[in-house]
């Protein structure tokens, strides 16, 4: 029990943070009625935890009297003696009374019943007075959480992730609710059962409980060595996992090259060391429980010699005290090991609740919800920049804003994306405070007025509108409080949105959606609009607001922002140029500063920034930011819900071992023969009287604990090695699967590599808990009861029966606890789902709450839902209350009424009376075996959950299938390449049309380049072709063949590709550059040529270690130049027959440039070759230049051709202007 218990606690240490709060200030927010409530139950809970030690001393007593029943019924037997009128006398002269044994153990029935009533209230009490006290605290500590994180400012936000808050706010929570709930009640009843075990051995024989206490420092050593080998073995699959790490993380890489099986092969090869670790783990793990079993073993026989010499030779105690002594010190050494997992539970919540209380003691620098700060009579609305620096607080070491001054009434902000636009809104809005500078409206800094006024005078609508799930109405209502519906009908009107909405069946009673996502973007966005014009706005903030739509939705929209705009200061962010022509300022932006300001011809005539977005009409800002938007928070849709797997299918998987879980069920069995037995010796020695024959049960003893000891080995060890090797397998399936996966999956935040790396370290270990431990387990519960049930039989049926019939309660109970506590988690969790919803929405669209100046109204909704689950807690309080106490109870009242039945038996029937106690202790202990049996079920439900989470990784089918052998393969590969009419969008971002109709060819040997701004759709042209993925409508033709009939390893052996950014593996430059060919081995002779092709030979030979110079992790140990070299290299040992550079040269220095440019031009001849570049020199020698745009292309031609032309690509050359 307590090792699976050190596992999670290893585990867990490594995440949580410093504890910084002690136990008892986890009940700072407690009331005084809640004070007096954990009073209460506290002493109940101590005095719940005396009784067990006083059935003791009851115990005794029944042991002496029954003894001294079985000496009178031994008197009779001497012939000089008769029995008179239930008096023995010595024939005619000597005469004393003989027991009525019916009596005796009838009012030892009474006593037993009476402890067992009291048990049970005193149960009750303890854990419903807790239970109640902690749901109350918690309801306080979770409204004080949320309102508070609603008050922090932005930039907190952007330091800790909305999942990570979600998370918080029901798991820490959780946790600090478990540390303060019936788990303290329980420590204090299991402390006080060690403390009064201890004194009731020592107040009746010292000298006995000293030499049993002697032997226990053994048993501790072992318990404490089990738990030192736990981290071992996570470290030991550290080097796999950093081996399936690096693979994942460099997905596109592996796959370009064909390298797959190769990683497999690789990762498999690291696996065996974690795989040997756990085996070892089983077998020592074995080796202490067996060890810890021998020792009790020997102290039984240690205990009952010395005792029984005690009782014999020095009559110093009765045969009961020695039983007293003995259980005492055994139930106290049993109390205190019960009572360690109590104080993991604490100290988790301690973890938890240091984040949380920090967060509710820490003073937001930017308070919203502040009464603090003036606001103004007469707003003209003027907003002005001073030398404004900025940086996000998650991004300190990137300047935003360097000294920016602007100031202006219809202002326009152009640029590339990343260069400040929104952040400059941002800090209008007061969502961050500057770093130096200040921002002023109407001449006052910002920072002295009040925040929700102020961002009361402002409107803003962004690119993407947040809008919430309720009604249309409602949500229009969220810009102004308390608006009529007139208010409303009229800024529907304005927002060009009255028409569409009196279009729906119901009208502003139209539910939007989670998100708003039952809406097109158009509707979203007018109803955005709606909603900032209801507040009749003083400032209106524009953030691309049209970007997200199509041409007809965005006329009518900017047409309802043109009305709006007057009389307002408007400033708006855009970059379809359309839509800022008549600004009075346009401001450009570039790397925070804003580099030139005037009109819309002004600016043109400058050739500057303005000029270059308007002649490539950049799409860039628009890709970038949906990027950034898309980013969901993960945590709302993680939680696919999986089918547990049969554990059929876990068990098909771990055939191959069936050797070592047959030696490891024989293990099981023998060992759950070990309880009865010991019942059995422990009886005997109370039938017996002579001190040698005593001496001989005590051998016994010694024996048993031996076979024990090897058997408990054997077990832990077969079932080990079966587990690990099962690991081991699953671990290469699942990477073999994971890596056989489209570049698509991939992208899927849930399928990041840190995710998925987890997901083989995490899963496939605990599909363990469903084979081999699992097995053992249930063989080991049905023997003991077995041999239990069986002995119990022959030596006395019918007290067996009467026995039998309170079994399934002892059972039950401890089954029934574990139900009642997941049942209540499931509960728990539904009735906190609302108010996670809740939270969940509003810490989503934080920014949006903020803007509107809502927080509150949604503190408000989380509090009000917070009534359910805490009136949910105060029913399990109860319920939760009876069960214990019931299930604490059940043990005394099996043990009055089998020993009233076994007092009936012995005078009635002549049973001898150490069969009463073997039947009975046979029995009971085999009960709480099966309840510990029970309760190991949790480990092997999360084991079939992650086994279902595995099968379904397993059981994909990729949409594009690297491991399969179908599709065309031909002779005579040419690299004829043709794209016809090719549309694209990611997965990931469905609502982003990255190419939009690529129509363009390249025949064998020639070079095609492509240019164009960062979005245009440049480099995904090069995914498809290399099927990273598919087109969604068009083809791709490689020689006439459609690229969806190709087979994929045979059309990605015959391309090469160099990227931007090269991703090196972290082993020598010679594997690194051998990885460019993984069908075959590759002599060191190729690889140096490949090298003199690349340039890379003489930097190569000039390092100590020359080819086997370890490039480090991702190639950190070498230059830019030097890793681009290499990534050549890797690419010509292929030999392609068409060759990818995508911006290969980009990230060099004009000298190093050269020198790869060369190495380049070399690679080139004679292969079809498509390159994306940005530095126009490097292409001007191409065949082919393709100038593309918004995911098309809009002119291509030779380089003279398109001089000739003077449209876009002349005008990019002769203006020298950046196209990135």
């Amino acid at each position: 029990m307590t090792n699976s218990q050190d596992n999670k606690k290893v585990q867990a240490n490594e995440d949580q943070p410093a504890i910084r709060v002690g136990f008892f200030q986890l009940f700072r927010f407690a009331t005084c009625h809640d004070v007096l409530m954990m009073v209460i139950g506290s002493v109940c809970a101590v005095l719940h935890g005396s009784a067990q030690p006083l059935m003791l001393l009851v115990f005794g007593l029944l042991t002496d009297t029954f003894i001294e029943y079985d000496i009178e019924l031994n008197e009779l037997k001497d012939d000089r003696k008769e029995c008179v009128n239930n008096t023995i006398q010595w024939k005619k002269n000597y005469t004393a009374a003989i027991l009525d044994i019916e009596y005796e153990m009838t009012q030892f029935a009474f006593y037993y019943v009476g402890i067992g009533a009291a048990v049970f209230l005193l149960g009750y009490f303890q854990i419903s007075l807790w239970v109640t006290a902690a749901a109350r605290q918690i309801q306080l500590i979770r409204r004080m959480y949320f309102s508070k994180v609603m008050r922090m400012e932005i930039g907190w936000f952007d330091c800790t992730s909305v999942g990570e808050l979600n998370t918080r706010m029901s798991d820490d929570i959780n946790k600090i609710n478990d540390a303060i709930a019936d788990q303290v009640a329980i420590f204090l009843q299991r402390f006080t059962t060690f403390v009064c075990g201890f004194c009731i051995g020592f107040v009746k024989g010292w000298k006995l409980t000293l030499v049993i206490v002697a032997a226990s420092p053994l048993i501790g050593i072992g318990a404490g060595l089990m738990a030192l080998l736990t981290g071992m073995e996570l470290q030991a699959y550290a080097k796999a996992g950093a081996v399936a790490d690096e693979v994942l993380s460099s997905i596109r890489t592996v796959s370009a090259f064909g390298g797959e099986l190769k990683e497999v092969q690789r990762y498999d090869r690291n696996l065996i060391s974690a795989q040997r670790w756990g085996i070892r783990k089983g077998l020592i793990m074995g080796f202490f429980t067996g060890y810890m079993w021998l020792i009790i073993f020997l102290c039984y026989g240690l205990a009952f010699w010395y005792g029984s010499s005690l009782v014999v030779d020095a009559k110093e105690y009765t045969p009961g005290t020695l039983l007293q002594v003995f259980f005492g010190v055994l139930i106290a050494a049993m109390n205190l090991g019960q009572a360690s997992p109590c104080l993991e539970a604490f100290a988790a919540g301690r973890g938890a609740a240091t984040i949380i209380f920090e967060t509710i003691d820490r003073e937001p620098e930017i308070d919203c919800l502040s009464e603090a700060g003036y606001k103004l009579d007469r707003v003209k609305g003027d907003i002005e920049f001073h030398n404004v620096s900025f940086y996000y607080p998650s991004r300190p070491e990137v300047k935003v804003l360097t000294r920016f001054t602007f100031s202006g009434e219809t202002t326009a902000f152009v640029g590339p994306s990343g260069a400040g636009k929104s952040t400059a809104i941002q800090l209008i809005q007061r969502f961050y405070d500057p770093k130096e500078g200040m921002v002023t409206l109407d001449g006052h800094d910002i920072r002295g007025l009040n925040i929700q006024w102020l961002r009361s005078l402002i409107g803003i609508v962004e690119q993407e509108p947040v809008l919430f799930a309720t009604t249309i109405a409602e949500n229009i209502r969220y810009g102004r409080p308390g608006v009529s519906m007139e208010g409303i009908i009229t800024a529907a009107k304005e927002a060009n949105a009255y028409n569409f909405i009196m279009d729906l069946p119901q009208k502003f009673d139209t539910l939007v959606g989670e998100g708003g996502g039952q809406m097109s973007g158009g509707q979203k966005q007018r109803i955005a609009i709606a909603r900032a014009l209801v507040r009749n706005p003083r400032i209106l903030l524009l953030d691309m607001a049209t970007s997200a739509l199509d041409n007809e939705s965005e006329a009518i929209v900017q047409e309802a922002l043109d009305k709006v705009r007057m009389g307002r200061t408007t400033i708006s962010i855009a970059h379809r140029l359309s839509t800022i022509k008549n600004a009075d300022v346009i401001v450009g932006f570039e790397h925070g500063r804003a580099v030139e300001r005037g009109k819309h011809n002004e600016l043109l005539e400058r050739k500057g920034v303005y000029f270059t977005l308007v002649t490539l009409q950049s799409q860039g800002d628009k890709r970038y930011l949906s990027t950034y938007r898309n980013y969901k928070d993960p945590l709302l849709e993680d939680d696919e819900p999986v089918e547990p797997a049969p554990v059929t299918r876990i068990l098909k998987y771990n055939i191959p071992e069936w050797p070592y879980m047959l030696f490891g069920s024989f293990g099981a069995a023998i060992n759950g023969g070990v309880n009865p037995v010991y019942s059995l010796l422990f009886s005997q020695i109370l039938a017996v009287r002579f001190k040698k024959e005593i001496d001989g049960i005590c051998l016994f003893f010694v024996m048993v604990g031996v076979v024990s000891f090897f058997t408990q080995m054997l077990q832990s060890y077969a079932f080990s090695k079966s587990g690990e090797l099962l690991t081991r397998r699953l671990r290469r399936l699942g990477f073999h699967a994971m890596l056989g996966q489209e570049i698509g999956w991939f992208d899927d935040h849930r399928n990041s590599p840190g995710a998925l790396t987890t997901r083989l370290a995490t899963d496939a270990s605990q599909v363990q808990g469903a084979t081999g431990s699992q097995i053992g387990m249930i063989v080991n519960s049905l023997t003991n009861i077995g041999v239990a049930v069986l002995m119990s039989f022959y030596f006395s049926w019918k007290l067996t029966l009467l026995i039998l019939c309170f079994l399934p309660f002892i059972a039950l109970s401890g089954g029934f606890q574990a139900k009642m506590l997941t049942g209540f988690a499931k509960e728990d969790k539904q009735a906190m789902e609302t108010a996670g919803r809740i939270s969940g929405e509003a810490l989503n669209n934080i920014r949006t709450i903020a803007g509107l100046g809502k927080e509150r109204s949604f503190v408000d909704m989380y509090d009000a839902q917070l009534d359910a689950p805490y009136q949910a807690a105060l029913k399990k309080a109860n319920v939760y209350g009876a069960c214990y106490g019931f299930a604490q109870c059940v043990v005394f009242l099996t043990n009055s009424a089998s020993y009233r039945f076994g007092g009936y038996l012995v005078r009635q029937e002549g049973l001898h009376f150490s069969l009463v106690f073997r039947v009975i202790s046979a029995i009971v202990t085999s009960g709480t075996a099966l309840g510990r049996a029970s309760s190991y079920t949790p480990d092997y439900a999360k084991a079939k959950i992650s086994a279902a989470r595995f099968f379904q990784l397993l059981d994909r089918v990729p949409k594009i299938s690297v491991y399969s052998d179908k599709g065309d393969k031909w002779d005579n590969f040419q690299g004829n390449i043709d794209f016809i009419d090719c549309k694209f969008t990611y997965p990931t971002r469905p609502d982003i049309q990255v190419l939009n109709g690529l129509n363009v060819s390249v025949k064998p040997g020639q070079t095609l380049a492509f240019v164009g701004s960062s979005g245009c759709g440049k480099s995904t042209s090069v995914q498809l072709l290399e099927r990273f993925y598919d087109p969604d409508h068009g083809k791709v033709l490689i020689d006439g063949h459609n690229s969806t009939h190709v087979n994929v390893p045979f059309l990605r052996s015959k391309i090469g590709i160099v990227s931007q950014e090269p991703i090196l593996f972290d082993c020598s430059i010679a594997e690194n550059i051998k990885y460019g060919n993984n069908l075959r081995e590759i002599g060191m002779n190729e690889v140096i040529s490949a090298a003199k092709k690349a340039q890379l030979h003489d930097f190569v030979m000039s390092l100590p270690e020359k080819y086997d110079t370890n490039v480090g992790a991702q190639g950190s140990q070498l230059s830019r130049g030097q890793k681009q070299r290499i990534a050549i290299a890797r690419a010509i040992i292929r030999d392609p027959k068409i060759l990818l550079l995508d911006e290969a040269t980009s990230a060099l220095d004009t000298e190093s440039e050269k020198t790869v440019q060369e190495a380049l031009d070399k690679a080139r001849e004679g292969r079809t070759c498509i390159v994306i570049a940005h530095r126009l020199s490097t292409i001007q020698n191409s065949d082919i230049i393709a100038v593309m745009s918004r995911g098309f292309v809009i002119e291509k031609g030779a380089h003279d051709q398109l001089m000739a032309l003077k449209g876009a690509y002349y005008k990019l050359v002769t203006t020298g202007a950046p196209i990135s």
